[in-house]
């Protein structure tokens, strides 16, 4: 009865220590809501690297790695975009998640420095992110077909044709 009781013993401090205590009780991919005032702004979302992970339209859940590699945390920009209105950038950061600190009691030396950094499960993401495209700047006028916006709706390729007007 003593070997058994010191073999689930022993089990359990292999396993604390080959684990890291965000990687049980956290995790690396969060369930972001994206969303933008007014809704049905297009959005696109780049990882660190400029890699496109994500484009679709508000209101939308997302879920994202919270980590990059080792040690790192990921750091997404969204582009929204919606006709009319200018291009708003907001910018998603991933924080220490607190689970991660539980390494300190539970998961070890392993957990701490290993595990949870290498899964990106050491970094939580919030949980929503939203833009507010503010009021509307460009009007179309279905008359003449003159089309008025500001400079940064205009496509970079037709800025160099365009002509200022006094």
């Amino acid at each position: 009865m003593t070997s058994s009781i010191f073999k689930m013993a022993a089990a359990g401090i292999c396993i604390s220590l080959l684990s890291g205590c965000a990687s049980i009780l956290g995790d690396s991919q969060y369930p972001v809501h994206v969303s933008s005032a007014p809704a049905g702004a297009t959005f696109e979302i780049t990882d660190k690297a400029g890699r496109v992970v994500h484009s679709g339209n508000t209101p939308s859940t997302v879920t994202l790695k919270s980590g990059r590699g080792y040690f790192k945390g990921e750091t997404y920009t969204l582009k929204f975009h919606n006709p009319g209105y200018a291009d708003k950038t907001v910018t998603l950061d991933s924080s220490v998640s607190g689970w991660y600190w539980g390494n300190i009691l539970l998961g070890g030396v392993i957990g701490m420095l290993i595990v949870d950094p290498a899964t990106g499960a050491m970094f939580k993401l919030p949980e929503g992110v939203s833009a507010d495209m503010g009021k509307p700047v460009a009007q179309v006028s279905k008359d003449n077909g003159v089309t008025v916006m500001t400079l940064d709706q205009v496509p970079a390729e037709l800025r160099s044709s365009l002509v200022q007007i006094q």
